[in-house]
């Protein structure tokens, strides 16, 4: 049963579905939602796709048009069908303009590269092929054209070569100066010599997660490969262990997204950084001999002031030392020195670089397994703990060296005491610089004895170790660390002064600077001294401050508007971009004014004016309006970025400011004539005249509406062209009567031919003055209205209608009817009538014309949605010439209210015309329905119940009586603890016989509809927790005419009151068990009965056969029979 009910709610809601959609338009047009954001010179791609096409298989034909900003002008780009369609402009970009066909129904409009001057809404329209027009056959998406302002760049050389198992590290800077919401991916490719495409190492998407390539995947889990943010727009890729595997050329990619209103995201442009060629030098696996090495470290001198040599031996031991190779260095508390390698190259650690170039460190191999270490001119720094370090190296079967295990010496301690000297450094504790300033550090020496050398160094973070910056020797010769970016400037103007110069810092410059000064003797240095100055760099957000000021910001259309956008700070190159911001609308670019002056538009060009003013404070950039209108206004915001270091920084936008323009005031005044009065049947003209309007080329649209009662009819509108339309209630046989004639003055004329007494009202003219804006646009200014009162006079006449009130009641689906009665004389043959019924429903002030019979014998139903059900029902008769009737078959719900109807008295003129003779309204006719008695009720009875925990109790719902044959039910079982008043829903089945358990009892429910008004719920397994008060309550519904449902009345049933108690523990006998056990009593005790009545008819038809024998009972005179007989 549940599996039919469920097919035909199928089948219903299928067909309710299908005839939704036949009503409603077919064919639909679609492309992408606007607006689209796309940069100058990428790819436009719109896909157009058409739906609804009686014929799917047929190829349709498309056609694509742009509308340029604030142009009305539409031009046609190009066709599927027609080679010519396009226009000139168009068909000369040749193939950068396409579209190409996808399916039969769809089509790909591409723009390979665009331009600033594309911008504009792009329509797609398919050709109708059909004899109908039934949909949409156009849609179009708003396009914006924006500059490409992405900026990749990185400061790495585009050459490097590192060892097999070293690491890795390469920066790239991204930023983007584009004003809307954009995101930025970055990734890392390595493009392999002999390969087509690169491969993925690294990249950050655009949703900010990391990804690595298939080939890294590995090493980038284990944390070999990483990829970080530093500050807004620097990236760096770091690799550890490098493998021979990663020889290539790498390069960094960045793209800019930006989300489609469709929520896909689309990539605007990309940019890449120049190739990085990386070469990694392999070594073959090593093969260990096991031979042991003993490593010794040996000191001249543990005790030496500053300025003294400091000589370190290393001895290395082992078997057949001559055969082998080793690679030795030299560690100070853990941190390597200088190494000499297996061939005897000496390498050294970027810290000690500066001195090994300056003569101070010096290391060598001095015999077959002696190394010495020199550190000439040693300071304070130098001491501490020193060892010395060995590696053997084997020779692979390429020829390099694998690196076996390391052996260290003992630890020897040195210690370093300053002698007495009066050098001294003196240094600014501090100093701020502005972002992209210069930076200048003095450094001044007191006690200058002999000649100086300065070493600048820094260091960013307060775990780092200092680094050098620059350096100045005791001979005047300058060297700069290849890792500083920025310009080094190193000036002594004076014995005693160093000065050290950085141009365009950043952020990423703040950090302790030192000033180390070293005092010469000959060669060897006899004394240091240093000084440390803390670096602050301002960012430029803090220095620059961005305000937006309008003298006027609320003005009327035509008049100029002029913005002001202070911009307060250091003199830096910015660039400028004016926005604005139509409603809810997304952020327009108007103009962007470059650092370097150039000006890129996006809005109209002649619409708006650049100005600047500088002055010893500030900047002062005017934006001027020029002749507003409705499209300039909005809120506007101007956004200022700087470009340093490669890399555009966007500060904050300015406060917005909203531009308001308002239409004129109207200054259109009008005359007409305040009351009319003329005969009824003659033609009549009402005159609206403008006295003064707001411009000469100003134009006007007018609408005449007749005020009757409570209601206004729109009669006929003509609008700014002049194009006439009638008004939704005005039927077609009035239209032919009224015209609209426009003449100097302007004048405006209504023109009624014959009228009638339907006509009679007060007639409005409501005038509308339409401008247009420097723009070309059309607006209009406030309506304004003059009124006439029309009253027609009609000839004496006895015509009389019943003016009494009546009630008439029915019952929902009977046959009603309703009477006009004449209560005049009677008619003559020769006079004709109209008649028309009206219709006001129940709480609504609304007067409804529901069907009209004129004198012609014409039968008419007025359009109206919402009586088209009643419409259709209707029958008018005529039992006798005093009496109009309508009958109103199968009367609904919906049809109570108040009915009236309106006669008119025609009768033919001496020329043929038909005239009003008179008219007349009958009373009103009060219509009230009776609709269907409450007569449910369900069963009462109390009950009581004891049930084990795994007995199972029913809940019976049992309908007595019901209000209708027709109605269907709504039954709820409720359950709520004892002492409590909270009902809980348990179960419900529902009217269309869904069901719903609403319990979470899991599977303890069941539910059993035996007959049409049994309902049961069953409760299996019950726990001691389901005990308590149940109940249930049914709704009855009934199914109207018009096919609404309809509640007729809501009842509950009594309580029936569960206790559970566990298997095992002593329970009454319920109320419900007793019956059941008496009832079974019952039917044993009559069973019993039976038996007995039975066995004594038996024995009374034995009796008599006995006497009925009587003769004798021998044997011999009673054959055996072979068979019993079926009485015995």
């Amino acid at each position: 049963m549940l599996r039919l009910l469920s097919h035909f709610w199928t089948c219903l809601l299928f067909c309710v579905g299908y005839g939704l959609h036949c009503g409603d338009a077919r064919v639909l047009t679609e492309v992408q939602a606007g607006p689209l954001y796309r940069m100058a010179g990428s790819r436009l791609s719109i896909s157009c796709n058409v739906s609804g096409f009686i014929d799917v298989n047929s190829q349709k034909e498309f056609e694509f048009r742009v509308t340029k900003p604030a142009k009305t002008k539409v031009l046609n780009i190009i066709s599927t069908t027609d080679p010519d369609f396009g226009y000139n402009m168009y068909r000369m970009r040749g193939d950068d303009i396409t579209v190409t066909r996808v399916s039969p129904n769809s089509v790909l409009f591409e723009i390979q590269s665009l331009r600033k001057d594309d911008e504009g809404e792009y329509e797609c329209a398919v050709i109708n092929s059909e004899k109908i027009y039934s949909g949409t056959y156009s849609a179009a998406a708003l396009v914006k054209v924006i500059d490409n302002s992405l900026s990749v760049s990185s400061p790495d050389s585009t050459s490097l070569s590192f060892n097999e198992g070293e690491s890795l590290a390469l920066t790239c800077q991204a930023s983007s100066n584009t004003i809307q919401h954009t995101h930025l991916s970055v990734a890392w490719y390595l493009h392999k010599d002999g390969e087509d495409n690169a491969r993925l190492i690294m990249s950050l998407e655009r949703d900010f997660t990391l990804r690595s390539g298939h080939e890294f995947q590995g090493r980038y889990q284990a944390g070999l490969i990483r990829l970080d943010k530093l500050g807004e727009a620097a990236y760096r890729l770091t690799m550890d262990r490098l493998e021979v595997a990663d020889r290539g050329r790498v390069y960094c990619q960045a793209q800019e997204w930006i989300q489609d209103p469709d929520l896909s995201w689309y990539s605007l442009t990309q940019m890449t950084t120049r190739e990085v060629s990386l070469d990694v030098q392999g070594k073959a696996d090593l093969v260990p001999d096991g031979t042991s090495v003993v490593v010794r470290l040996s000191v001249q001198q543990t005790s030496l002031q500053e300025g003294q040599k400091l000589l370190l031996t290393c001895s290395v031991d082992t078997q057949k030392l001559e055969e082998k190779f080793f690679s030795v260095a030299w560690l100070q508390a853990g941190v390597e020195l200088a190494r000499i390698g297996p061939t005897g190259v000496l390498s050294v650690k970027s810290d000690y670089s500066q001195r090994e170039k300056q003569g101070e460190l010096r290391a060598s191999r001095i015999g077959d397994r002696e190394y010495r270490l020199v550190l000439q001119s040693v300071t304070a720094d130098d001491q501490g703990g020193y060892i010395c370090r060995a590696w053997p190296q084997e020779r692979g079967q390429h020829g390099a060296f694998v690196q076996g295990a390391a052996q260290d010496s003992g630890v020897q301690l040195v210690s370093v005491s300053a002698p007495a000297s009066g050098l001294s450094v003196e240094m600014q504790n501090s100093v701020h610089v502005n972002e992209g300033g210069k930076m200048t550090l003095n450094c001044t020496v007191h006690g200058v004895k002999s000649h100086l050398s300065v070493a600048w160094q820094r260091k960013l973070t307060s775990t780092a170790a200092f680094t050098s910056v620059a350096s100045l020797s005791q001979e005047g010769v300058m060297e700069t660390a290849a890792e500083i970016t920025n310009q080094v400037r190193l000036t002594r103007p004076a014995a005693d002064v160093f000065i050290l110069e950085l141009d365009e810092v950043s952020l990423a410059d703040s950090g302790a600077y030192q000033c180390v000064v070293s005092e010469w003797n000959s060669h060897n240095k006899t004394n240091s001294q240093s000084q440390t100055a803390m670096l602050t760099v301002a960012p430029t957000e803090s220095l620059v401050s961005v305000r937006l000021i309008s003298r006027s910001n609320i003005v009327t259309i035509g008049d100029n508007v002029e913005l002001m956008c202070r911009v307060k700070g250091p003199r830096i190159p910015v660039t400028l971009t004016w926005i604005l911001q139509r409603g809810t609308s997304p952020r327009d670019n108007i103009l962007t004014l470059y650092s370097d002056g150039a000006i890129s538009w996006s809005g109209e060009q002649h619409r708006y004016q650049l100005r600047i003013e500088n002055t010893p404070s500030e900047r002062i950039y005017f934006l001027l309006i020029n002749g507003a209108s409705h499209s300039e206004a909005g809120s506007y915001q101007c956004q200022v970025s700087v470009f340093q270091n490669n890399v555009y920084k966007k500060l904050p936008p300015s406060n917005p400011t909203a531009v308001t323009v308002q239409n004129p005031e109207s200054d259109l005044t009008l005359t007409s004539s305040p009351a009319l009065t003329t005969k009824i049947n003659s033609d009549i003209s009402i005159k609206c005249s403008v006295n003064s309007s707001r411009s000469g080329s100003s134009r006007h649209a007018v609408t005449w509406i007749l005020q009757k009662q409570i209601q206004n009819i729109t009669i006929a509108n003509s609008d700014r062209d002049s194009s006439v339309t009638f008004g939704p209630t005005v039927e077609d046989v009035h239209s032919q009567r009224i015209s609209i004639q426009q003449t100097k003055g302007p004048s405006f004329q209504l023109t009624i031919r014959n009228a009638l007494t339907s006509d009679q009202g007060t007639y409005i003219c409501e005038v509308v003055e339409w401008l247009q804006d420097p723009s070309g646009k059309w607006y209009h200014l406030t309506p304004v209205s003059g009124t006439t009162r029309l009253t027609l006079i009609e000839p004496v006449n006895d015509l009389l209608l019943d003016p009494t009130r009546k009630w008439v009641t029915a019952r929902e689906g009977d046959e009603v009817q309703l009477k006009c009665d004449l209560i005049s004389d009677a008619p003559s043959p020769s006079v004709f009538y109209k008649i028309t019924w009206f219709y006001t429903s129940r709480g609504s002030p609304a007067v409804n014309s529901l069907l009209q019979l004129d004198h012609t014998g014409l039968l008419r139903y007025p359009k109206n949605q919402g009586l088209h059900g009643l419409q259709g029902r209707l029958r008018l008769s005529r039992p006798n010439p005093r009496t109009f009737g309508l009958t109103i078959q199968k009367v609904h719900e919906e049809d109570s209210g108040t009915y009236r109807c309106l006669v008119e008295q025609y009768q033919l003129g001496q020329e043929g015309h038909w005239q009003q003779k008179a008219s007349v309204d009958g009373g009103p006719i009060m219509l009230s329905l009776n609709m269907t008695e409450n007569n449910l009720s369900i069963t009462r009875t109390e009950l009581k119940l004891n049930s084990s925990t795994r007995q199972n109790f029913p809940i019976p719902c049992h309908i007595a009586t019901r209000s209708s044959p027709e109605s269907k039910f709504q039954v709820t079982w409720f359950w709520q603890e004892k002492n409590q008043s909270e009902r809980h829903p348990l179960f419900t089945c529902y009217r269309n016989a869904t069901l719903h358990d609403r319990s979470g009892w899991g599977q303890r429910l069941r539910f059993s509809h035996a007959l049409p008004d049994r309902f049961d719920l069953t409760v299996s397994n019950p726990t001691l927790q389901h005990a308590g008060l149940y109940s249930c309550e049914v709704e009855e519904w009934i199914l109207t005419l018009s096919n609404h449902w309809r509640k007729v009345a809501v009842e509950n049933s009594g309580y029936s009151i569960v206790s559970i108690y566990s298997q095992g523990e002593k329970g009454a006998v319920s109320g419900y068990s007793s019956g059941i056990w008496i009832a079974v009593l019952v039917a044993i005790l009559v069973c019993l009965s039976l038996v007995i009545l039975a066995l004594a008819l038996k024995l009374k038809r034995a009796k008599t056969s006995e006497k009925t024998a009587g003769e004798s009972l021998w044997m011999e005179q009673h054959h055996l029979k072979t068979k019993f007989n079926t009485e015995d």
